[in-house]
């Protein structure tokens, strides 16, 4: 029999990439730290009204 064809073979897994490293002065790492809690609070407050999972299809 043939071989089978190599539409249905797995492609290679790729290589992780690199992360990339920032240095952040401590003032702007405080900045970045509160617009991240202020973004977490407002998701918080939206998602509060919105209805459970359970019901949405």
């Amino acid at each position: 029999m043939a071989e089978p064809p190599d539409q249905f073979r797995r492609s290679p897994k790729r290589k992780a990439a690199r992360a990339k490293t920032v240095t952040m002065s401590p003032e702007a790492k405080r900045a970045y730290e509160e617009l991240m809690r202020e973004r977490d609070e407002r998701e918080k407050n939206y998602t509060r009204h919105l209805p459970p999972d359970s019901t949405r299809r």
